[in-house]
């Protein structure tokens, strides 16, 4: 029975997973400004991965496989974010036409 109840919990994670990948990549074909894409695609990296890897996990069972991927969840976890925060940073501060592209919200 438990079996069964980590499959299906597996087989729901990589779905989710794989519906945030799918979104992340059609957000980064409708977004224009390179900023709106690196969120999609860090949202990607952060939210997709770690349920994949999540699913993967109960797939695997809880042992040394499962102890690996937590490694990998964690490595993603600390590594992307701080990727993808270092590459914005480099486009505004590089990007001499950035007020240009921004869009502006008025109150």
């Amino acid at each position: 029975m438990i079996n069964w109840i980590l499959f299906v919990l597996g087989t729901l994670l990589i779905i989710l997973g794989l519906f945030v990948c799918f979104a992340s990549v059609y957000g980064n074909f409708k977004f224009k400004y390179v900023v709106n894409r690196m969120h999609a695609t860090a949202m990607q990296d952060t939210l997709g991965l770690l349920s994949i890897l999540l699913g993967l996990m109960c797939y695997t069972g809880f042992g040394f496989h499962a102890l690996k991927l937590l490694f990998v969840i964690i490595f993603f976890w600390i590594s992307s974010p701080a990727c993808s925060h270092l590459l914005v940073r480099m486009e505004i501060t590089t990007n001499e036409k950035i007020d240009k592209e921004m869009e502006v919200i008025e109150k």
